[in-house]
């Protein structure tokens, strides 16, 4: 159990983090110059300085303000910490997005301990919209104003919306068992990476499923989603903090009922 001084800290902390990513990536989005690598001999996951340099900048604001934690991040990996908490850092998650210029990519800052996320943030700094979650706090803050986040009630996956980042999701078993939920909900979307899981905690859909994540992709959203009212886990129902296939859920109902179907194409144990 932390103290209210530390999670203030915390929550500070995370704030300074997600200012200084946006004072870094802000001015490259949409830049015609921006040069992209390719992190892959076959396929394409891209990295730009951008993601780069917002994670060099938010280890250094880590460095001078919580020196004692652990860092994980996408772009230069684990740094060790005695405090036995964990900042796991995606600059830019969605740099696909990034360099084709959509809003929908997004910052994702996430502080861990052994068990899982206990706060995180979901940071889109174009459209300037901010979701927070944790240590009692659910909140977002954007053009809208500020206000508190909440999943939705939906009952049945007849009346359930589906995001997802790829069509083809993953492995031909992991695009079998979304094909298994997608079969049976009334709306399915594509292409919106950690952006759908923030809507999910907004209340305007009810389910992402997708798979191959990294602990980086999942830790921030899981944080979010679950301070909202909703749940995140594996295929087996399991935790899902440490990446693979993952299910976001607005609520216990449609949870389960997805999970159902996506069981018989979870990985092995």
């Amino acid at each position: 159990m932390l103290s209210q001084d530390v999670e203030n800290h915390i929550h500070s902390t995370a704030m300074a983090l997600a200012d200084e990513a946006r004072r870094v990536i802000l001015p490259l989005f949409r830049g015609h110059a921006l040069s992209t690598e390719n992190k892959l001999s076959d396929g394409f996951d891209p990295v730009t300085i951008a993601d780069r340099g917002a994670e060099k900048a938010m280890r250094s604001v880590l460095s001078d303000l919580r020196p004692d934690d652990a860092v994980l991040g996408e772009e230069y990996g684990a740094s060790s910490g005695s405090s036995g908490l964990t900042w796991v850092l995606d600059p830019i998650d969605g740099t696909r997005g990034f360099i084709t210029g959509t809003p929908t990519w997004g910052v994702l800052i996430a502080l861990s301990d052994d068990t899982g996320p206990l706060f995180g943030v979901i940071d889109q700094p174009f459209i300037g919209e901010r979701f927070i979650g944790g240590f009692g706090v659910s909140q977002y803050k954007g053009p809208l104003g500020n206000t508190g986040l909440t999943t939705r009630a939906t009952a049945s996956l007849a009346q359930s919306m589906l995001y997802t980042t790829f069509p083809e999701v993953g492995t031909e078993r992991d695009r079998l068992g979304f094909k298994a939920v997608a079969d049976q909900v009334q709306l399915v979307r594509y292409g919106m990476d950690c952006y759908a899981y923030a809507l999910l905690a907004l209340g305007q859909i009810d389910l992402v499923i997708e798979a191959g994540l990294n602990a980086y992709d999942i830790q921030a959203p899981i944080a979010v989603i679950q301070a909202a009212g909703g749940i995140v886990t594996d295929w087996h129902g399991r935790p899902a903090h440490n990446g693979g296939q993952a299910l976001a859920a607005a609520n216990a109902a449609c949870h389960a009922a997805a999970l159902d179907l996506l069981r018989p194409f979870a990985d092995p144990v």
